[in-house]
């Protein structure tokens, strides 16, 4: 790193010995020369930091320094060998640290990022999982990320995109129909927990979103994706159609900012401690799929047929637990669950 040509000012100088403490912590034995160096600094400044540092400290609870309150370093290494160790240090250890909880659950997901295709052998996805085992307050939970269906064919999916090359594959849709699709695939994206392929569907004619866990029987086609330069693909996973029903539910006012995709515009009215809001979806039964993520803090208040659906949806779930199925509540004369 080149050495600077001018001092560095306050504020400047305030943030380098932010960072040049745990510098030192970190590395526990380094030459003033190459800590020099790694700061694009001259040793004579490394010097002087060190000095300072070793004034530095927090006063003990009667409002003076102590011994123990200051920073202290090894001043024979420093000064017959120009080697800085910090045999003492105060603050740092106050920091906040991860609980085991914590640390598992991030290290998880890094877990499950790592078993995608870009981010294989990825050295900074394990020394992040190593750096979070290390400043946990305890020691994580080991877990493993099962590898799912849709990984599998995220890996198919991922070598068309980048191939260059046409897909096909049978898809399913949230109404049931199924049939056998070629598309141009586009670009992979990701909506909570769900893998979405924006492709040209040859079939339809157009650009479509379709959810990878909906997908079977893929296979990636010799033939090149056509040049769709011209064409506007929507930057968003969901987008506004002539043919979507508007819905209106009642929700928990932290559950808000969870619908934001599919909210039809910003108008919210409070009903009985819910905000009433009008959410916007290709499909009636998009709801069922919705509702179970947010079980207990959505009613669906109309329109009838979109009450008529989830109810049809709570019904034949709830007939699966037999005798010990709750009773769904009434309304308007009519026993149908609305949530």
């Amino acid at each position: 790193m080149a050495k600077r040509t001018k001092p560095l000012k306050a504020p400047d100088k305030l943030v380098f010995l932010l960072s040049f403490v745990p510098y030192l912590l970190e590395q526990r034995v380094v030459d003033v020369a190459e800590a020099a160096q790694h700061f694009g600094m001259t040793e004579e400044e490394i010097r002087d930091a060190v000095r300072l540092i070793a004034t530095s400290g927090l006063p003990g609870a009667t409002g003076t320094y102590q011994p123990n309150d200051l920073f202290d370093i090894d001043w024979d290494s420093f000064e017959d060998d120009d080697v800085i160790v910090i045999v003492h240090h105060v603050a740092i250890d106050d920091a906040p640290r991860l609980s085991a909880r914590e640390a598992s659950a991030l290290i998880a997901g890094l877990q499950y990022l790592s078993a995608s295709p870009e981010n294989a052998s990825s050295a900074s996805l394990a020394s992040l999982m190593a750096k979070l085992t290390a400043g946990a307050s305890a020691a994580p939970s080991r877990l493993a990320v099962a590898e799912t269906e849709a990984d599998s064919s995220l890996a198919v999916i991922r070598s068309a995109v980048t191939g260059g090359r046409q897909l096909e594959f049978d898809y399913r849709n949230a109404l049931g129909q199924a049939g056998r699709r070629r598309v141009d695939p586009l670009r992979i994206l990701s909506q909570d927990a769900d893998w979405y392929l924006q492709a040209y569907c040859h079939t339809r004619e157009d650009v479509r979103n379709f959810r990878v866990d909906r997908m079977s029987g893929l296979a990636v086609t010799d033939a090149p994706i056509d040049d769709h330069s011209d064409r506007e693909v929507p930057d968003t996973l969901f987008q506004v159609s002539d043919s979507d029903l508007d819905v209106v539910v009642d929700v928990a006012p932290e559950t808000i900012p969870l619908l934001a995709d599919y909210l039809a515009d910003s108008t919210t009215v409070e009903v009985d401690g819910r905000m009433r809001v009008t959410l916007r979806l290709a499909h009636v039964h998009g709801l069922k799929r919705l509702v179970a993520g947010l079980p207990g803090l959505v009613t669906v208040v109309a329109p009838a047929e979109a009450r008529a659906v989830v109810a049809e949806w709570a019904t034949a779930a709830l007939a699966g637990y037999g005798d010990e199925a709750p009773l769904i509540g009434a309304e308007n004369g009519a026993e149908t669950p609305d949530r």
